[in-house]
C-alpha cells in the first residue's frame, strides 16, 4: 500500500511537471508569435489552465515532502504528548477540509460537463477540461492528508525536524 500510495504522489508531481514544461511552450509561443507577427489563439488561456493543473497536481507530493507551510513556533514549545495532540487534531481538520475541497472540486467538473459550461475565450474550451486537474489534485491532497493521519495515529509518521523551520530557498 505504501509504494501504490508513494507512486501516486509521485506520478502525480511527475504531471505537475509536464503540465509546467507546457506552461512554458504555452508562454514561449505566446511571446514568439507577437514578434514574428502572427497570432495563436487561446495561449493565454491555455497557459492559465496548465498553471493551475500544475500547482493542484503538485499539492500531495509537496504535503508528503514536508515542503507545506507549518507553524513550527507553537509546536516546538510542547511536550510531545501535547504536540501530538495538536498534530492530530491537526491533521483531522486538514483532512476534512481537503475532503470538501475535494467534492466540491469533482462536483464543480460534473455540473461542468453537465451544462455543457465553456470558456468565454475564443478557444470555447469546455471548462470541465481544465477543472478535471483540480479536482483530481484535490483528491490526491484529501488522500494525502488522510494517510498522514494514518501514520500519525500508528506513531509511523515522521516528526517534522526543528530546523526545518528555518529552511528558507
Amino acid at each position: 500500500m505504501r509504494r501504490l500510495l508513494d507512486g501516486l504522489y509521485d506520478g502525480a508531481a511527475w504531471l505537475a511537471a509536464a503540465f509546467m514544461v507546457g506552461l512554458l511552450v504555452m508562454v514561449l509561443l505566446s511571446v514568439a508569435s507577437r514578434e514574428l507577427g502572427f497570432h495563436v489563439p487561446g495561449t493565454d488561456a491555455y497557459a492559465g489552465y496548465l498553471m493551475a493543473a500544475a500547482g493542484f497536481l503538485a499539492l500531495a507530493h509537496t504535503l508528503k515532502r514536508g515542503e507545506h507551510i507549518r507553524v513550527t513556533l507553537l509546536l516546538s514549545a510542547l511536550p510531545a504528548g501535547l504536540r501530538r495532540g495538536f498534530e492530530l487534531w491537526s491533521l483531522t481538520a486538514a483532512s476534512l477540509l481537503a475532503g470538501i475541497s475535494a467534492w466540491y472540486s469533482c462536483r464543480l467538473v460534473w455540473q461542468s460537463r453537465l451544462f455543457n459550461d465553456i470558456s468565454t475565450g475564443n478557444d470555447a474550451t469546455p471548462l470541465w477540461i481544465p477543472q478535471l486537474s483540480m479536482a483530481v489534485g484535490t483528491v490526491i491532497l484529501a488522500i494525502a492528508f488522510v494517510d498522514e493521519l494514518v501514520l500519525e495515529w500508528r506513531g509511523l509518521r515522521a516528526a517534522p525536524a526543528a530546523e526545518a523551520a528555518l529552511h528558507n530557498e
